[in-house]
């Protein structure tokens, strides 16, 4: 019985999605048949590029060690590990939800909690061609200013998110593998 409550709960929400929709159906069917196309739109979107994400996340999990990984983003990275955080997510190709595995990668593998966040940050807002782009159409003051203030931004979430963690009452470094704080 307890297995039903936690697949009932792990999947309400697409549960609640396809109630909406039949409801949508029901009540109009043009924007029913929107959605529906729009979702798959999205799941056919994924489907391609989680396949190479989990691939790049298989190669990081084997061939990068987790001395390398603790070095650089670890605890004790300082400085140098938001720039490597910053650098990798600006380079990395693909929608947000394709860093998530990359990140709970890094986490596993002794990466700081505050850089884990700071590489997302990062991925889902900086990436070059959209510089390039951004001071092309709006000019090169207007990108520059956007892209400090959205670094600082991200710097300060980061290392935010990782003092409210720590302050909820725990005390060490955060282990992913386990979803919990090591002492």
């Amino acid at each position: 019985m307890r297995t039903y409550w936690t697949l009932l709960r792990r999947y309400a929400l697409f549960g609640a999605v396809v109630v909406v929709d039949l409801l949508l159906c029901w009540q109009n069917p043009g924007i029913s048949a929107l959605a529906v196309k729009n979702s798959l739109s999205y799941l056919a979107e994924m489907l391609l590029f989680f396949p190479p994400i989990m691939v790049l996340v298989g190669l990081l999990d084997t061939w990068v060690p987790r001395e390398v990984v603790e070095k650089n983003v670890g605890p004790r990275s300082g400085a140098r590990g938001v720039a490597i955080s910053i650098l990798a997510a600006t380079a990395a190709a693909g929608p947000l939800y394709a860093g998530f595995p990359v990140a709970d990668a890094l986490l596993k593998k002794g990466c700081r909690l505050a850089n884990a966040v700071i590489f997302l940050g990062a991925w889902a807002t900086i990436k070059i061609p959209m510089l390039l782009a951004e001071a092309k159409f709006v000019g090169l003051a207007f990108a520059l200013w956007r892209l400090a203030l959205t670094l600082l931004a991200i710097i300060i979430t980061g290392y935010l998110v990782e003092r409210i963690l720590q302050a909820g009452g725990q005390e060490g470094t955060f282990c992913a593998s386990e979803n919990t704080w090591r002492r």
